[in-house]
């Protein structure tokens, strides 16, 4: 009996080497957040007194430019730049990446002076600038290298392209945050500075070394599809009801998972006293939980299915939520390590087992397009969920006069948001999803057609 065919990646290279490349491009792109969500959140809340509402406001700037994802995905489907699709793109984001964070701290503390003094104004325009600039840049890097990723490995390799990846990611947030706790246990302005600077500049290292040589130019290759418009991109998400349940699925999923990001550190120095050094580790504890989630959800996979790996991945999530939630409510500073793992070990099998259920959430040709879709909903769960912890903390603070409850209050409905996603899991079909795309695509050519 001889076995099926293999299907063949749109590049032919060492497989390993081209693995740990694009994994160096995630990592990139991800360690220019590091400081800013691990660090300047809690800095900018705790130290400079300004509200969290208008901190969250800031962080999801840069998602207002998300639904640009899907035009620079279908965009970049038909349109090379020096003979590459995907790269030149990854370039561009990668720079407005590292400028933007290096450029936030200097605007929180121009924010902060002008906000207690009354002469805000400049500080904010500057804090637009620059958490503006990294935005624009995150929506055009992330696309791009999902994009290649998927065109890259083939249907057969995603996942462990998607293990790679995300494997070295963790790996290089453990230890991004254990280097800037250690330079920051002496804090000062002078260290946050230089923190943000030596992370950029390693970002830029890396996304650069991994990119380099790394797409071939298109020769002989011309995976050409027909040029489509916005509207006729949009339309083809649109009315595919499949796409449609998985885009609300992702944005309740993320919403509980990222939406803790902008209150975490807070949380742990107004509820429980714990000092910056010790706030900035939790980035390491919890990357550590996730990382051995990533690792085991292959053989989680393997013996069931994508979408029951990501069933436990979020009850797992849940369950840390409400243990988060309860350290705040019971005033038990060793809970919170605990509940971290637990919520770390969750995310872990829910982000490997939901990335390759979104990689395979897309059909040949309009790779970009589909992709720039799950980017719009990420982006759209990491809005929606900032604004809301921000908000949501800010305005039960304000009726209760209590601390703990505008916290505990938001950690319990992320919560709620992960269990009503896990009654939408089950509806999710991948093969269903692939008729309607393609049915989708067959309506719009002959429309296409029948207009010339």
């Amino acid at each position: 009996i001889r076995r099926p065919p293999r299907s063949t990646p749109l590049y032919s290279s060492a497989a390993s080497d081209v693995y740990k490349r694009q994994g160096l491009i995630n990592v990139a792109v991800a360690l220019t957040a590091v400081p800013i969500n691990g660090v300047l959140n809690r800095i900018m809340i705790s130290e400079l007194n300004l509200p969290a509402s208008l901190v969250a406001l800031l962080i999801v700037l840069p998602y207002l430019f998300s639904p640009m994802q899907v035009w620079i995905g279908g965009y970049a489907d038909t349109h090379p730049l020096f003979g590459m699709r995907r790269t030149p793109y990854i370039v561009i984001g990668l720079l407005l990446c590292a400028a933007g964070s290096a450029l936030s701290p200097m605007a929180a503390f121009m924010l902060a002076e002008g906000w207690h003094s009354g002469t805000f104004m400049p500080g904010l325009l500057l804090a637009i600038l620059a958490f503006g600039a990294w935005g624009m840049g995150f929506n055009f890097a992330t696309v791009s290298y999902l994009s290649l990723a998927t065109e890259m490995a083939g249907e057969e390799h995603r996942a462990r392209t998607i293990g790679i990846m995300w494997f070295m990611l963790i790996v290089a947030m453990i230890i991004a945050g254990i280097v800037i706790a250690r330079s920051l246990r002496e804090y000062s302005e002078a260290a946050l500075f230089q923190a943000f600077y030596m992370t950029c500049a390693v970002s830029l290292i890396l996304g650069f070394g991994g990119l380099l040589g790394l797409e071939k130019r298109y020769v002989a290759v011309q995976a050409q599809v027909a040029r489509r418009s916005y509207t006729e991109m949009l339309h083809a998400i649109a009315t595919n009801a499949q796409a449609r349940l998985f885009f609300g699925y992702l944005i309740l999923l993320l919403i509980a998972i990222l939406g803790q990001d902008i209150l975490l550190e807070p949380y742990a120095a107004d509820l429980l006293a714990v000092p910056i050094d010790q706030t900035t580790r939790y980035t390491s504890i919890w990357g550590g939980a996730l990382l051995f989630g990533l690792l085991i959800t292959d053989q989680i996979v393997r013996r069931s299915s994508k979408i029951r790996a990501s069933a436990i991945g979020s009850v797992l999530v849940g369950l840390g939520l409400l243990l988060i939630a309860a350290s705040g409510m019971l005033n038990i500073k060793a809970m919170l390590v605990p509940s971290l793992v637990v919520f770390g070990f969750g995310s872990g099998i829910s982000t490997a087992s939901n990335l390759a259920l979104m990689l395979d959430m897309t059909i040949p040709g309009q790779v970009g397009i589909f992709v720039g879709a799950w980017g719009l909903a990420d982006a759209l769960a990491r809005l929606i969920g900032t604004l809301l912890s921000g908000t949501l903390r800010d305005v039960v603070f304000w009726l209760t006069s209590n601390k703990a409850t505008g916290y505990v209050s938001v950690f319990l409905v992320e919560a709620a948001a992960i269990f009503i996603s896990l009654a939408i899991l089950p509806r999710l079909n991948v093969r269903l999803f692939r008729e309607q795309a393609k049915h989708s695509t067959d309506v719009i050519s002959l429309a296409g057609e029948m207009g010339q």
